[in-house]
């Protein structure tokens, strides 16, 4: 699959590093979900470990290109959600344990005699412990290996963690870019789904595909009801939180962003909300955005939406 066009930036900087022998010890891979982080990182791990690189490209051909894609390398160390002790699916966050791991492994020989990869995907996922432990292998790195942190949020990773780090920013492309991507991608109403997803074209595709589309026309219809006095904050907050409540607080909260900027241009925005309150409605967007990180942890769903829609009612 052809990469897409915002990742020639950041290819060709970490390409012209290699060249030149000057990668770094330790990646961050950043930005917003969507922009395709994770293929860019198995693009990189191939290209180190290519035995045969063509043009800064894996081959695909050869041993360690075929062990790539069996997922078998020896010299390919992947950390990520592993499973719960009860067996009960996968873990939430990435423990202490699988980082102590990652240094013995890592100071072993490469089998292959070259490059030794590690990745760590989500790195903001890492535990209070995990962040301490993973500090330590970073301070004292072993020759011919590289880290690779991937983060949607590397705020939450430790300042002393991103501070070690050479870190790859990846942006919003621009709206041409965004839509001819999805056009490649055989999305119908591209523009549409770009608009909904805040110019981020991966979402864009998620959100087309999964018919969250709809659920932003609902989430539209129920802000307006709520303002107007025909609906219930109490209804709604139970019906969200039983129907992907994050997706739907991403919607709100764009929502009323695109309400505060129309009313600031004396047009109609998107809920045709009588003239509100500016301020009024960034403290909402504000809260949503909040609430929707909460909702990422153990809080239950309903309290914190019922609150929420109270603020906005």
């Amino acid at each position: 699959m052809t990469a897409p066009a915002w990742h020639a930036e950041p290819w060709s900087i970490l390409r012209q590093r290699a060249e030149r022998n000057a990668l770094p010890h330790a990646l961050l891979l950043a930005g917003p979900t969507g922009l395709g982080k994770r293929e860019f990182l198995e693009r990189f791990v191939r290209a180190r470990l290519c035995q045969q690189p063509v043009d800064g490209e894996a081959c695909g051909q050869c041993r360690a290109c075929a062990l790539l894609a069996a997922g078998s390398h020896p010299d390919r160390v992947a950390v990520t959600f592993a499973e719960r002790a009860d067996g009960k699916g996968l873990r939430s966050e990435i423990v202490v344990d699988q980082i102590r791991a990652l240094g013995p492994r890592l100071a072993m020989a490469s089998q292959f005699g070259g490059w030794q990869v590690a990745s760590i995907d989500p790195a903001d996922a890492l535990n209070a412990a995990a962040a301490n432990a993973l500090l330590k292998t970073l301070e004292e790195p072993t020759p011919a290996t590289l880290i690779v942190l991937v983060a949607d949020a590397p705020w939450r990773l430790p300042a002393t963690i991103r501070s070690r780090c050479q870190r790859v920013d990846f942006r919003l492309p621009s709206r041409e870019e965004a839509l001819a991507w999805l056009r490649a991608q055989g999305l119908a109403d591209a523009a549409a789904a770009l608009d909904a997803a805040g110019g981020n074209p991966g979402l864009a595709l998620a959100f087309a595909r999964d018919g969250a589309l709809a659920r932003r026309d609902e989430v539209a219809r129920d802000l307006a009801a709520l303002a107007q006095g025909r609906a219930d904050a109490f209804a709604l907050a139970r019906s969200w939180a039983d129907d992907a409540p994050v997706d739907r607080l991403w919607f709100a909260a764009a929502l009323a962003a695109d309400e505060a900027r129309a009313q600031a241009q004396g047009a109609r925005g998107p809920l045709g909300l009588a003239a509100a309150d500016g301020d009024a409605l960034g403290a909402w967007f504000a809260h949503a955005n909040r609430t929707r990180e909460l909702l990422r942890g153990p809080l239950r769903a309903e309290l914190a939406l019922l609150e929420l829609l109270a603020a906005w009612r």
